[in-house]
């Protein structure tokens, strides 16, 4: 076999290599992706937080109008 045909050791490593930054580029852009998506879940739970109290709020407003106390009976 001919020197030209068989990919030499330092033809092998440099590609490997190659390889090798072409995965750490992906996996830096993946942890970007995944840091702006925790940020978004975050504002998202903070809003359905907020969600929840108004909506907690709205049920002991109606609650107490259907079902009365004594002391606040006529």
């Amino acid at each position: 076999m001919s020197q030209t045909t068989l990919p030499t050791a330092t033809q092998a490593k440099d590609r490997n290599y190659m390889q090798l930054g072409h995965s750490l580029a992906r996996l830096s852009r993946a942890i970007g992706q995944t840091a702006d998506l925790c940020e978004q879940l975050r504002v998202n739970l903070d809003s359905m937080k907020i969600l929840a109290a108004n909506h907690a709020a709205q049920f002991m407003t109606v609650a107490d109008e259907f079902n009365p106390d004594e002391e606040h009976s006529p």
